[in-house]
């Protein structure tokens, strides 16, 4: 045999061929690669057993007692250690002795009973699986010599072939069991390779999606608390600069209220960023309902059939509406908004307008913690759900916040815009 080939690892079958992996994917491989191989061993000793009886009752049927009592007691003695080293071999604890012991038995009988050359196939399957490196190859090799003189000496020593087949036999199965073994050692380092990218990915996944919800979860508090408190706390200003005059009261009335809405829509936060005030009533109304939050006098038109629009849909424009008209209350300086939505065959589209001091879009400051969230927030929204997001201003010429979203229609949908 070769001296030279990889080792095997000392294991049965199994354990040295099977390949291996963590995770469910590598697992499951593993698994199933290791039941195979233990059908294998069993198939192997099973045909041990046959090929003894056989090799067995054949000699027995060709030779004199007196021959028989030594074959006998070598060939039960090889019964015995074979099934010894494959039970070790099974649970992982080979023992190198045992082997060499069994391919010594093993030799004397071969040679003095050429019968029993057939099982010279599994003895050699379990050398190999039993031990490893080295060893593992001077057993196997052994096991080719004897059955090669013992075949030589049936022949009485004219038959080449019977000398050199053995040998050549035994070179062909070693070379093709460090392939199979070099195979499901690839393998099984694949599965891990694959086993460890699949956490990775995983772990990605993961991360992006924490940091998904924390921009949802930052987007939803600005459209809502961030814009009610920054409103509340100008109204406040405000009023405290007019008291006592019926202005002033007014404006701690309308801060008190928007106060109100925004431990609503802090409680609706808590409770999955839901909105049961405004996604109770038809959309419409919900859109004007949020631009007077912000806005007292801000109107509203309808362009097109209404009719339902998806949740998600629903919830962007919403909170469009809450920003736009909260930054209209906060940096327009005017008192009036413009809100136009539009139903379209395949779309949505919604505008809030208003006549205010208007900006350069293109020089808006980035946001900071001082603010500048609101049209990025808006734009993360829409575009998140396939949409197209727009801002049209400048100094002096007030805004036009644009948003349009896909939302086919269904046949036969209708939504009542009162």
């Amino acid at each position: 045999m070769p001296p030279s080939a990889s080792a095997a690892p000392a294991a049965s079958v199994p354990e040295s061929i099977a390949p291996g992996g963590t995770g469910a994917d590598g697992t499951s491989a593993s698994t199933s690669t290791a039941a195979r191989f233990r059908s294998i061993d069993a198939a192997v000793h099973g045909g041990f057993a046959v090929l003894l009886v056989a090799s067995l009752v054949r000699y027995v049927m060709r030779h004199s007692p007196a021959d028989n009592i030594l074959v006998l007691g070598l060939a039960a003695a090889a019964c015995l250690l074979y099934f010894a080293v494959a039970v070790l071999s099974l649970r992982g604890k080979p023992w190198a002795p045992w082997v060499f012991t069994l391919v010594a038995v093993w030799a004397v009988l071969v040679i003095a009973a050429p019968s029993f050359a057939w099982c010279s196939f599994a003895l050699f399957f379990l050398c190999r699986s039993a031990l490893s490196g080295a060893a593992a190859y001077a057993a196997a090799g052994a096991t080719a010599l004897a059955t090669a003189a013992g075949l030589f000496r049936l022949s009485s020593g004219t038959d080449l072939a019977m000398l050199l087949g053995p040998l050549a036999v035994g070179l062909m199965l070693t070379l093709i069991y460090d392939r199979i073994q070099h195979d499901a050692e690839e393998q099984r380092r694949l599965h891990a390779e694959v086993s460890l990218a699949q956490g990775q990915l995983a772990a990605s996944e993961r991360r992006a999606g924490t940091i998904a919800e924390r921009e949802r979860v930052s987007r939803e508090i600005h459209d809502t608390v961030t814009q009610g408190l920054a409103s509340s706390l100008l109204l406040l200003e405000a009023a405290g600069r007019a008291w006592p005059s019926p202005s002033a009261h007014a404006d701690l009335g309308q801060a008190t209220a928007l106060l109100r809405g925004n431990l609503s829509e802090t409680r609706s936060l808590v409770h999955e960023l839901a909105s049961p005030g405004l996604d109770a009533s038809p959309l419409p109304e919900a859109l004007l309902y949020a631009a007077r939050q912000y806005v007292p006098d801000a109107r509203l038109l309808v362009t097109g059939e209404p009719r339902p629009v998806p949740p998600d849909v629903r919830h962007a424009l919403l909170r469009v509406v809450q920003s736009a008209a909260s930054n209209i209350k906060l940096h327009a300086g005017t008192a009036t908004a413009t809100v136009t939505l539009g139903y379209l065959p395949d779309a949505v589209t919604l505008d809030v307008h208003d006549d205010g001091a208007g900006f350069n879009p293109a020089a808006a400051a980035p946001p900071s913690d001082a603010g500048g969230y609101g049209l990025r927030a808006m734009r993360q929204r829409v575009e998140q759900l396939g949409g197209i997001f727009s801002v049209e201003s400048a100094p002096g010429e007030g805004t036009i916040v644009a948003a349009q979203l896909p939302a086919p229609a269904e046949p036969g949908s209708m939504e009542n815009p009162a």
